[in-house]
């Protein structure tokens, strides 16, 4: 008999969901997706439960959604891949609907569909070993999960920042981007479930073990990164980073010189848009349909190749500039569908 990958139990006030799949960095896959809306439901539905915590076995909280399963079903079976989606990002929206208060532990990695199953919580925590990403463009992908939709709403731009570059950043930036409420070090996380498990109203709870960051290197740069980022077009950002000259807009510049052209102009746009949508189920509406877009392209498929299949690390994208990218024909082809929040047909 294999284990369950989700662990839901009740200890006292508190409803906790435990990933438990280290060996694969608790990426998600649907059987995962399912049974943590089982347990929200269960625990939405228990008077006795005053918070959920969300934590994770090992390394990290989750590293992502099963992107290998994506890739394999992506050009025969595209309809299965879509299913996960759709299923991923209905669970997104209802976190950030949820009636009780939701507490994401982010300790250790948290990336991709990790960040969809914590940032839209009422509750974010950040540990001093958290390390935080949404690394899409450099797979030929884009920020999903809802992440257009929280990532938009980061100051001075540091959420697009975020989404352009795919870096990975500590708890101090998470902090800054307003994508986490509070730091608490990782060997004080027991205490803090025990206090939720006492009944603790979480804000009390958080502010209990909250501790200072340390500086923030995105703050430090956020006038460049407000000033950079705030161009209509990738060629506009681009050159507002080469004019900058500073050693972090070189270093800027060369990471996003490596992640998919097509990528970049698409994230740019979900971005821009996500900046005009009040709803999340509008962003999420909107990154499915960019879903079915990519699994028609090239650059996904070459991105988890390199990335994840063969390991070579070396993408070649098509196009394989932004000069060459047909930014008119690439969002012309997002075609949102019926909303994947529309009450079922009967």
């Amino acid at each position: 008999m294999t284990r369950p990958f989700v662990r839901a139990s009740v200890e006292g006030a508190l409803g906790r969901i435990h990933l438990d799949r280290p060996e694969a960095l608790n990426s998600l896959d649907l059987s995962m997706i399912r049974a943590i809306a089982a347990a929200l439901d269960r625990f939405e539905d228990d008077e006795a439960v005053r918070a959920i915590a969300l934590t994770g076995e090992g390394r990290g909280l989750c590293a992502g959604g099963d992107i290998k399963m994506i890739w394999r079903a992506g050009r025969t079976e595209p309809e299965t891949a879509l299913r996960f989606w759709a299923e991923e990002y209905r669970l997104n929206a209802r976190i950030a609907r949820s009636a009780k208060p939701w507490v994401a532990v982010m300790d250790g990695i948290c990336m991709g569909g990790g960040v969809g199953l914590s940032v839209h919580g009422s509750h974010r925590v950040v540990t001093e070993r958290t390390r935080f990403a949404m690394p899409e463009t450099g797979i030929g992908y884009f920020p999903d999960v809802g992440g257009t939709f929280a990532l938009s709403r980061a100051p001075h731009r540091l959420g697009f920042w975020l989404g352009l570059t795919g870096s990975s950043i500590g708890a101090a930036d998470v902090l800054a981007a307003g994508l986490a409420d509070a730091m608490i070090p990782s060997d004080a996380i027991p205490a803090l479930l025990t206090d939720l498990a006492g009944g603790r109203l979480a804000d009390e709870a958080l502010a209990a073990h909250a501790v200072d960051p340390g500086p923030s290197r995105l703050l430090a740069n956020a006038p460049l990164i407000e000033a950079a980022f705030a161009g209509d077009e990738m060629t506009q950002i681009r050159e507002a980073l080469r004019r900058d000259g500073s050693n972090f807009a070189a270093e800027t510049l060369a990471t996003l010189d490596a992640r998919s052209p097509t990528s970049l102009v698409l994230t740019l746009h979900l971005l821009r848009e996500a900046c005009r949508s009040e709803r999340l189920e509008a962003c999420l509406d909107r990154e499915y349909a960019a879903d079915a877009l990519i699994l028609e392209g090239h650059d996904f498929f070459e991105g988890v190749r390199a990335a994840v299949i063969d390991r070579d690390r070396r993408p070649v994208w098509r196009p394989a500039s932004l000069a060459q990218v047909d930014r008119n024909a690439l969002i012309a082809s997002l075609r949102p569908s019926r909303s994947l929040f529309d009450p079922p047909e009967v």
